[in-house]
């Protein structure tokens, strides 16, 4: 790497680190209501699939791909958890095998990282390097279930996972109650 090289890669870690304080002082919703009822499934006690969830789940749509440009701000390196992360704008063929899980009440109306908002009942989902915003296919390995998503969001930043999904695409893949499952992710190119 040149050293013009090294500059400007420090320059956009600042510049990712200014940003993401500056997104920390932003005025955010107040969180969405936590339910006392007994939490099952595989999430967290203060995340879950909310209080009353969508009675039609399975006509949700799945995402449908069409080509969009790439958002400006969510494209750049970012730090998070102390981990720095690079996304991958080469356009390279996507495929990869690994841990999915699903985020829920706890996130729904926040902003992603595109600056949308998140619907926990909509068929998004979230990477730390894929572009934004950009189409999967996610298959559950275990029952061959299918869904194609928006990703349109960072994370999940567990070390072992390579996906997050909303409610709606982990209940449509089989695994709500488990909070996580082995998929195949690949990358949808619209034409």
């Amino acid at each position: 790497m040149t050293s013009h090289q090294k500059i400007h890669l420090m320059n956009m870690l600042r510049l990712s680190l200014i940003l993401v304080i500056l997104a920390g002082c932003s005025t955010t919703p107040p969180p969405a209501p936590v339910s006392h009822a007994p939490q099952e499934g595989g999430h967290y006690k203060t995340d879950g699939p909310g209080l009353h969830p969508p009675a039609d789940l399975a006509d949700i749509p799945d995402a449908v791909p069409r080509k969009e440009p790439l958002n400006k701000f969510a494209n750049r390196p970012y730090t998070a958890l102390g981990k720095v992360y690079v996304p991958d704008l080469s356009n390279k063929p996507y495929k990869v095998q690994g841990m999915a899980s699903w985020y829920g009440r706890k996130f729904h109306n926040q902003k992603t990282s595109t600056g949308e908002l998140y619907d926990m009942y909509g068929m998004t989902g979230a990477s730390t390097t894929l572009p934004l915003p950009c189409y999967v296919r996610v298959t559950n390995l275990a029952n061959r279930k299918s869904v194609v998503v928006r990703v349109n969001d960072r994370g999940p930043f567990k070390s072992d996972r390579i996906i997050d999904l909303t409610y709606t695409a982990a209940w449509k893949l089989g695994f709500v109650n488990q909070g996580s499952a082995w998929v195949e992710v690949e990358r949808i190119f619209p034409k």
